[in-house]
Order: C-alpha cells, then sequence, then structure tokens
C-alpha cells in the first residue's frame, strides 16, 4: 500500500489534527512561550480546536481565537444603519498589533463563503472593506514587514463547497473540499513535516536562481496580456520558508507553490487578462482586463464584480499599484487539482500572479530591516491599505527576465520553469 493511499485511510480526525500540526510546526514554527493570536469562520471551529492543541503541545503561553459570523456580518448589511459602514473594530486590530509587537504570533484560518456579499450593495461592501483596512494598518504592517512569525491556513466548510462543488449534494462536496485542502497542505504522506521541508528546498532553489539573475523587469505574454513589470530597486525574491525579524522561521502561506517580490511601483506597463476569478470580501470579480502606465492601473473592467473592482482602486492612491509579483508553475500541484477553489490562498497558487497595493517591505536584499518608510518608497515599494493577489498566470503565458541592458531570459514557457 502506498503511503498515500495509507494516509487516505486515516480517520477524519487523524487527517484534521495532522493539518493542524502542519500549521503549528511549518506554518508557524512556534516556539515555546509564544503567544498565538488565531481569527477563524465559525465553521472552522474544528480546526482551531486542533491547531489550539497542537500549538499547546509546542510550549504556546497562551492561544486567543476571534471567530468570524456569515450570519452576523449579512445582519449588518440587512438592518445596520447607513453610518455603520464606515466603522470598523479598532480597538481590536490595535490590541492585535500590541500583541505582535510583544512577540505573539499570529494565524488566520480561511474558508470564508466566495459570494457571501455578492447580491449585497456595492457602495456599502466598499466602505465597509475601507474601513477595516484602514483600521488594520497597524497590525497589517508588523505582518506585512514579518515582525512576527504568521501563517495562512484553510479549513474546508459548507458554503465554500458549495461553491467548488455546486452539482454535488452538500455532505459530498464538503469531503471533496476536505480532500482537496488536505492534500494541497501535503499531510498525504508518511511524514508531512518531512515533505515541507523538501517542497521548502525546492522553492529556495527557484529564488536563489531569480536573484543570481537580478533581473530589472519580468514580461508576461500570452492571451489578452503584455505585461511588463519592473522590479523595486535592490529587490529579493522569497518563497516558502522565511525568517521572521524575530528569528522564527514560518511558513506564510498553508499551502504554497510561489516564489514572489516587490514589483517597481512606477515600472509597470501594459495590459494584462486576469486567468481566474478573484474571491474579494465576498464578491467574485471575473474577467479583470487592466492597462498599466508608468507603474498605474489607468483603464479597468471585469464581466463581473466591476463595481467592487472599481471601488477597490479608489481606497488610496497605492491600491491601483503593484504591491508583489509571484511565479508559479501551471503544473503545481493546486493546478494539477483541476479545481478553481475561489479562495485566493488556493487559486494564487496555482497561477502566477500579481497583487494590487501593499508591497512586502521583507522583498529586499536587506530583508528591509533598518529600512524607513522614505527608503522603502525610494526604492519603488509601494503602499496601501490593501494587498489583494489575482491571478494572471496559465499553461499560455510565457515570462521572460529583462536585464538591466535589455537582454531578455527565458523565465517560463507556456507556464512552465525554462
Amino acid at each position: 500500500m502506498s503511503a498515500t493511499a495509507a494516509t487516505d485511510a486515516l480517520p477524519f480526525a487523524d487527517r484534521l489534527d495532522r493539518l493542524a500540526e502542519v500549521a503549528v510546526r511549518v506554518g508557524l514554527g512556534l516556539k515555546p512561550g509564544q503567544e498565538l493570536v488565531m481569527t477563524a469562520p465559525l465553521e472552522a471551529v474544528p480546526l482551531a480546536r486542533a491547531i489550539t492543541e497542537q500549538a499547546y503541545r509546542a510550549g504556546a503561553s497562551l492561544v486567543t481565537t476571534f471567530y468570524g459570523d456569515d450570519a452576523a456580518t449579512l445582519a449588518r448589511f440587512a438592518h445596520a444603519p447607513d453610518a455603520a459602514f464606515d466603522k470598523a473594530a479598532g480597538w481590536l486590530f490595535a490590541g492585535m498589533a500590541e500583541a505582535f509587537r510583544n512577540g505573539a504570533a499570529r494565524l488566520a484560518i480561511s474558508g470564508d463563503d466566495p459570494s457571501l456579499l455578492a447580491g449585497q450593495d456595492p457602495q456599502k461592501v466598499a466602505r465597509a472593506n475601507r474601513a477595516r483596512s484602514q483600521a488594520y494598518v497597524p497590525a497589517l504592517e508588523l505582518i506585512a514587514g514579518f515582525s512576527t512569525n504568521w501563517t495562512i491556513v484553510s479549513a474546508a466548510t459548507r458554503p465554500w463547497a458549495r461553491t467548488v462543488f455546486p452539482d454535488l449534494p452538500e455532505d459530498e462536496a464538503l469531503a471533496r473540499l476536505w480532500d482537496a485542502v488536505f492534500a494541497a497542505s501535503r499531510i498525504d504522506g508518511a511524514d508531512p513535516v518531512a515533505a515541507w521541508e523538501a517542497h521548502n528546498r525546492d522553492l529556495r532553489a527557484r529564488t536563489e536562481r531569480l536573484n543570481a539573475a537580478r533581473f530589472s523587469a519580468l514580461r508576461f505574454t500570452g492571451p489578452g496580456t503584455d505585461l511588463t513589470v519592473g522590479l523595486a530597486d535592490d529587490h529579493e525574491w522569497c518563497g516558502g520558508a522565511t525568517t521572521a525579524k524575530n528569528g522564527i522561521v514560518c511558513n506564510a502561506n498553508i499551502p504554497t507553490e510561489e516564489v514572489f517580490t516587490t514589483p517597481h511601483r512606477a515600472r509597470v506597463e501594459g495590459h494584462v487578462t486576469s486567468t481566474k476569478p478573484l474571491s474579494y470580501q465576498g464578491t467574485l470579480i471575473d474577467g479583470i482586463r487592466v492597462r498599466f502606465a508608468e507603474g498605474r492601473i489607468v483603464e479597468a473592467s471585469a464581466r463581473t464584480g466591476s463595481d467592487v473592482l472599481a471601488k477597490v482602486l479608489e481606497t488610496d492612491e497605492g491600491a491601483a499599484r503593484l504591491g508583489e509579483v509571484a511565479l508559479v508553475p501551471a503544473s503545481s500541484a493546486i493546478a494539477a487539482s483541476g479545481l478553481l477553489f475561489y479562495n485566493t490562498l488556493y487559486d494564487e497558487n496555482a497561477a502566477s500572479h500579481i497583487a494590487l497595493g501593499q508591497a512586502y517591505s521583507k522583498c529586499f536584499r536587506d530583508g528591509g530591516d533598518g529600512l524607513s518608510e522614505a527608503d522603502l518608497t525610494e526604492r519603488g515599494a509601494n503602499r496601501s491599505l490593501i494587498h489583494i493577489d489575482w491571478m494572471i498566470g496559465s499553461a499560455e503565458i510565457d515570462v521572460d527576465g529583462l536585464a538591466a541592458d535589455g537582454a531578455s531570459v527565458p523565465v517560463m514557457r507556456k507556464g512552465e520553469w525554462v
């Protein structure tokens, strides 16, 4: 019997516990004495409890979990006064930021309904998202700068499963989605932690190759796309395991297939078409087409969710510029599943992608240590209240690295590493 077959035969509770162990040991690298701040949807309670147990086994001093409730969110849109949509729990995010500054790790469990807010007023959705983004800044800056170790992991939920498998009975859809989550998170094997160590070595080899090349830009070409993404001065490629500023090695995304770096906020030119839908704050945005000039989106449209996209781009000056560019092979394990997850954590790891908004200050040669906001801006890093990934890669997209002297070097062909 193969190792995978043996793992598939494990009871669900054992597989869930394996995922929790990967989240704590690989995702967080949690250290004895560390606090953990966790967020999760209500339907993810079983995974949150398993992670809590694993965290305490790893020596956590305190685990504090905040749960989100889709029904409560819809109640707000149905009954709250208009002025309520400009409010956010700033006190909560300030408290989280204080916890991170004091050494707490951060873990988010995703699994929300991708279309929760699809039928709501786009103006109210945009206002609520903006208020939350503004309130979240103190915590986001610490997370984006890797001031502490953090990770995101997913739990299959019924609303999410209904979206991914709309033609299946709900129980079967949920089971299928859990199988996909477990497989993508590399727990289907004899030793999941060892499997992650091997995967991280592969990603590190990719980043070392790209860092040695010192490209000044990447060019993406294919159907509906001819986009040149200038790279920030002194940029550094990252991927897989990374060392946070507190010295702890973590994997920020479980799963992850990407290597990524910081674009130059003023050096993006051309047009690009999304290759997968973007699920953003309960709204599905599909068929995105944009044109960049001097780093900024100057034309934008979408087949669905165009109103929400327009509001996203108006969030602040940096919302229409790029904060990340990432390369993912079209044959990645998540792409090979053949599923559209309607979840950015998964779909971004099925395709090369770009991100609107905030740049990661860590993606510089010196790791961003000691760099002021002025230093980061001078090197080309973007600043924004948002960071939203959307997918532009596929088996039809080529990627070339452009050297400072204009020479072009093949990096990907038909979505695969050269």
